[in-house]
């Protein structure tokens, strides 16, 4: 480095009328307001912690029971409604391969009718190969419902 540098050089010119400005912040205020803020908190966690102790030990001293909810009775397995899913992603699993099951093989939906339920491609390649049903109007003629003719 060079020795001859002048600080005019290395900052740049010094204009003795531009500084910063000493009077806009003061640290002593950010920091006398910071620590007022934690003790603040303090204080509220002491009132908050004394309020809590006081309800407990008041409601001890009541004698009465606690709420079923809380203590669960003896010999009962299961909670009150609402339950919450203990495992939501076999659950889901389970109801997803129930309806594929549905739609994706036969079986009856009322035997004594002679309802059945078959696959979903298979439908849909009866429909294809019979298309859709047409009904007759009251006046003897086909009324086309349904394929958009007409509407």
């Amino acid at each position: 480095m060079d020795t001859n540098v002048t600080s005019e050089q290395m900052h740049g010119p010094h204009n003795p009328e531009v500084r910063h400005e000493r009077s806009d912040v003061s640290a002593i205020g950010i920091t006398v307001f910071g620590l007022g803020l934690i003790a603040s908190a303090v204080i509220i966690y002491l009132i908050v912690w004394g309020l809590l102790s006081h309800f407990a030990g008041r409601e001890a001293q009541s004698g009465r029971p606690l709420p079923t909810t809380v203590v669960p009775a003896v010999g009962k397995q299961t909670l009150p409604e609402p339950r919450l899913q203990v495992s939501p992603r076999e659950d889901l699993r389970t109801m997803r391969a129930a309806e594929d099951a549905i739609l994706n093989h036969y079986g009856w939906v009322d035997r004594q009718a002679g309802a059945v339920r078959i696959p979903v491609e298979q439908a849909m390649q009866i429909l294809v190969q019979r298309g859709l049903p047409v009904q007759q109007d009251g006046n003897g003629g086909s009324a086309n419902r349904g394929t958009g003719a007409g509407q």
